[in-house]
C-alpha cells in the first residue's frame, strides 16, 4: 500500500491507517527527519521476523533503534541518569541517536549483547504521530539499499517501487534526506560520538 500524509499537517485518519497496519504485524516505511526508515511494533515477534528477513540480519546480533514521541516515553524503555535527560532535552526532537541503558520493558529479542538501544525522537510529525497513537515505540532502521542513486533514498515513490512488494505500507511524507542522524554513545563516560551526522553536535554538550 502506498499513502499519502502531508507532512506539515498529518491527517488522523490517514495516520491511523499506518496504526492498523503495524496493529496487524506489518512492516511500513516512513518519513523521519533524516532519511527514510523502515520499522514494525516493537512488541510484534512475527513483525520483526520479517523486518530482519528484509534487512537480511538476525534480531539477536544486531543494535535496534526505536522512535519515540517525547522523552517521558523513552524513560519508560531506558534507564537515564539525569546529565544524559539533559542533553536529550536539549537535543530532540531532532536528527539524532542515543545509544543507552535498556529497560525491562524493551523485548528481549531487541536487546543487543550489552543490553543496549538506540531511541530516536525524529522532528517529523507522521512518525511521531503514529507512535502516540500506536501506544508504543517503533523500531527504525535504515533502508536496504543496492543502488547509490540518490532517488531509491529520497523520492518516496522510488521507494514504494524497490520496496512494494517486501513491505506492507510506504508512508510518502515528502522528499527524504540523504544524510543519516548523528550517533551518541551514552553508555560511556564521558559519552562518545560514534557517528557525525546530520545532527548539530554542538547541541550535545
Amino acid at each position: 500500500m502506498y499513502l499519502e500524509i502531508n507532512p506539515d499537517n498529518p491527517d488522523g485518519r490517514q495516520i491511523m491507517k499506518a496504526v492498523e497496519v503495524l496493529r496487524k504485524g506489518g512492516v511500513i516505511i516512513y518519513p523521519t527527519d533524516t532519511v527514510y526508515g523502515m520499522g514494525c511494533d516493537i512488541h510484534n515477534l512475527k513483525a520483526v521476523e520479517k523486518l530482519c528477513r528484509i534487512k537480511g540480519v538476525k534480531a539477536q546480533k544486531t543494535t535496534f533503534s526505536f522512535i519515540f514521541n517525547d522523552l517521558k516515553h523513552i524513560s519508560e524503555y531506558s534507564i537515564l541518569d539525569t546529565p544524559v535527560f539533559k542533553m536529550l532535552k536539549r537535543a530532540l526532537p531532532g536528527p539524532y541517536t542515543f545509544i543507552l541503558k535498556a529497560s525491562s520493558l524493551v523485548p528481549k529479542i531487541l536487546k543487543a549483547k550489552k543490553k543496549t538501544i538506540g531511541i530516536r525522537i525524529p522532528d517529523n510529525q507522521i512518525v511521531r504521530d503514529i507512535v502516540i497513537e500506536l501506544g508504543n515505540p517503533i523500531i527504525t532502521t535504515s533502508l536496504p539499499m543496492q543502488d547509490d542513486l540518490v532517488e531509491y533514498s529520497t523520492d518516496p515513490y522510488y521507494i514504494y517501487e524497490q520496496f512494494g512488494k517486501q513491505v506492507d505500507l510506504v508512508i510518502d511524507g515528502g522528499p527524504g534526506g540523504i544524510q543519516e542522524s548523528t550517533v551518541v554513545d551514552c553508555i560511556s563516560e564521558p559519552f562518545e560520538l560514534i557517528r557525525e551526522g546530520a545532527g548539530d553536535v554542538e547541541l550535545l554538550y
